[in-house]
């Protein structure tokens, strides 16, 4: 009998507060989208586009709502896509006030960075802080760290290139893992004062501190974490995943580690890992800083004295106050500096490594003769080791036909392809077009559905034609936004400029490529990350 009650209470009970808590709100709360167009379940929740990042396909999932029903999507209870240029200018201008949204608390991992921080002032302030690292001057003294990591790249490619085992001369390769080595050292270098040892090694792999959230470890207090090796770059794509997924659906953030899903404990793992590599590397930096001041040295101990790099000028950084930021904040910023550093930049290289080779198969002779005498013309000579093997920024700084090489190649990749939602603060709510969104409203832009769009780059929108940006529109330079736009833009997209510059000037000065897939497939945590990218190699 007492379980007939609980069955009958079940079967009542549990319709009802799906009324309550789904379709209600519908109805009042958010009665003001119901005109907006989108896939069915979007009406009432957000786990249409939380499927989608679990699959990794957010970009494509909101790409395809977009073609089938419009430029303006709802894609979640309470948010709505908007795939317009003039859709940028009103959802991340300054002075608009608007918040990043609730999603980016996913992100956090100790305490918020620069990135993931959602209030204004806060934001403000640690962007004054950062901010000054990346000055033009300051972006120009990193080059001896890009260049040092560069010529250990050119090595292993070298050594690569040695074994052919293709037609024509060719060197297999997958020039994906090797876009990762460098980026990661590169970030290393620049954010804590020591390359990872990617390329060295050839593989994926990082020092991590354990922490108190690792599985079958507790820190206890006053106890210094081990240190254990784990992927950089496998723990950066499942943290990007599970956060994206979170985010979407924050009640379940709680419990996501007890979910049957694998998915969410390996990526929460990968949460707390990624935060260890930065707690290692900047312990392992200042542990040498301190050591340096007391006239100590050792095996292992990094030099830090008249270094110019992220890390140095963060421990030197003042806020308004006249404070220096704690270790915890430190740790933060450089784990952003890490990810933002690490995963755009190795993505984008090789992204722009396939659409060149592309575009020279679907048009032979217009592509890479084009950048290869470009190059050999300001490039004249490369050693074959040490410095002057690799092309120096003020070389490659000013190439047009590179620039538009690299721009073409953001543009059809879309490395940052997601829209970044923000939540409406003003009182009297926001005007697009002829849609109203009252406060509270959550938005977002789709970079890669804009840099897709026909109606913005004509019928050849799918075609990698570097020449496009010799003659592109107002409206096609409003809508290229590889970089996000406003405030929140990121602020180091002349580092990520300065390494593309280097590494694609270098790679095609240096070598010869052939490519050996027919498309790129890529994935998406919270950047988009092409799968593989086979080709060929052979020293010019």
């Amino acid at each position: 009998m007492e379980l007939t009650y609980y069955i009958i209470l079940a079967v009542v009970a549990i319709p009802a507060w799906c009324i309550a808590y789904w379709i209600v709100p519908y109805f009042t709360t958010y009665k003001h989208l119901q005109h907006i167009p989108g896939p069915f379940i979007c009406k009432f929740s957000n786990i249409w586009l939380a499927l989608g990042a679990r699959q990794s396909q957010k970009f494509a999932w909101v790409d395809w709502a977009h073609r089938k029903y419009g430029k303006v999507v709802r894609v979640g209870f309470n948010h709505v896509s908007i795939a317009t240029p003039e859709g940028l200018r009103t959802v991340y201008a300054h002075g608009n006030g608007f918040l990043k949204d609730t999603f980016y608390n996913a992100f956090v991992s100790g305490v918020p960075g620069v990135f993931n921080v959602r209030d204004r002032v806060e934001h403000t302030r640690k962007r004054k802080i950062v901010a000054h690292a990346f000055s033009p001057g300051a972006v120009q003294d990193f080059e001896a760290h890009m260049t040092s990591n560069l010529v250990r790249w050119v090595g292993q490619l070298d050594r690569v290139a040695a074994h052919p085992n293709q037609p024509n001369g060719f060197a297999h390769i997958n020039m994906m893992p090797w876009c990762t080595f460098v980026a990661f050292d590169i970030i290393g270098d620049l954010a804590f004062g020591a390359p990872f040892g990617m390329v060295e090694r050839g593989r994926d792999e990082c020092e991590a501190a354990l922490s108190s959230t690792s599985k079958g470890y507790k820190v206890e207090a006053g106890e210094k974490p081990p240190i254990v090796y784990v992927s950089g770059a496998e723990t950066l794509n499942r943290r990007g995943e599970v956060s994206s997924t979170l985010g979407l659906l924050p009640q379940i953030r709680p419990f996501a580690k007890y979910l049957p899903d694998p998915f969410f404990s390996r990526g929460l793992q990968s949460v707390a890992n990624l935060h260890g590599i930065a707690v290692a590397a900047v312990d392992r930096r200042l542990g040498s800083q301190e050591a340096a001041e007391k006239g100590e040295a050792g095996p292992g101990k990094i030099a830090t004295k008249g270094r110019h790099d992220i890390l140095e000028m963060l421990t030197r950084a003042k806020d308004a106050n006249g404070q220096p930021i704690g270790r915890l904040e430190l740790i933060s910023e450089a784990l952003t500096q890490l990810i933002a550093g690490s995963d755009t930049v190795s993505n984008t290289a090789c992204a722009v490594f396939y659409w060149i080779m592309h575009g020279e198969r679907a048009a032979p002779g217009t592509i890479i003769s084009r950048l290869q005498a470009e190059l050999d013309a300001a490039i004249p000579t490369l050693d074959e080791t040490g410095i002057n093997a690799v092309a120096r920024h003020s070389q490659v700084k000013n190439l047009p036909f590179l620039r538009r090489c690299i721009d073409e190649a953001m543009r059809l990749h879309s490395t940052s392809a997601l829209g970044l939602p923000r939540i409406v603060t003003a009182s009297e709510g926001i005007q697009y077009a002829d849609e109203h969104f009252p406060k509270g409203t959550v938005l977002s832009v789709p970079s890669f559905t804009i840099h897709h769009d026909a109606d913005i780059w004509g019928a050849d929108v799918e075609e990698f034609r570097p020449d496009r940006w010799l003659t592109a529109t107002p409206r096609q330079r409003m809508g290229f936004n590889p970089f996000s736009f406003g405030p929140r833009a990121c602020v180091g997209q002349n580092v990520a400029h300065m390494e593309l510059a280097l590494i694609i000037g270098t790679a095609f000065r240096r070598y010869d490529f052939a490519l050996y897939q027919e498309v790129l497939l890529s994935q998406e945590g919270f950047s988009k990350k092409p799968v593989d990218c086979f080709m060929g190699i052979r020293r010019r």
